[in-house]
């Protein structure tokens, strides 16, 4: 057995979570919504309604966009999006390392071993 979780933020419903910090990482890394959805195998038109909702549940842009042509579009993080993304980032590798303490010290090798023998 191991641990499993997932972290979200949330107002009523839920509003950011690792799935759209991972876009939006990808969206940083290559430049455009629809490489990082392609990086996921998610449809172009399924992210951009995700990025919307996201958009309208926290009441500001995540993302500049540039529409294609001969230059080719792209899309950035705005600087809320960048500044979101980072922390939820920092904050998950952060609870994922005490999670892992937590789950060490109520969840050892003992633990398995009373188990057994019940």
């Amino acid at each position: 057995m191991q641990l499993n979780y997932k972290l979200w933020l949330e107002e009523d419903e839920r509003m950011f979570g690792d799935g759209p910090c991972h876009i939006l990482e990808l969206v940083d890394q290559l430049g455009s919504l629809r490489q990082a959805a392609a990086a996921i195998n998610m449809s172009y038109s399924q992210a951009w309604k995700l990025i919307r909702k996201l958009e309208n549940r926290l009441g500001f842009k995540l993302l500049d966009r540039q529409a294609g042509g001969s230059q080719g579009g792209g899309s950035q993080l705005t600087y809320k999006g960048r500044i979101i993304t980072e922390r939820f980032s920092e904050f998950s590798k952060e609870a994922e390392q005490y999670l892992g303490q937590l789950e060490k010290k109520y969840f050892d090798k003992e633990f398995y071993k009373k188990l057994e023998l019940d």
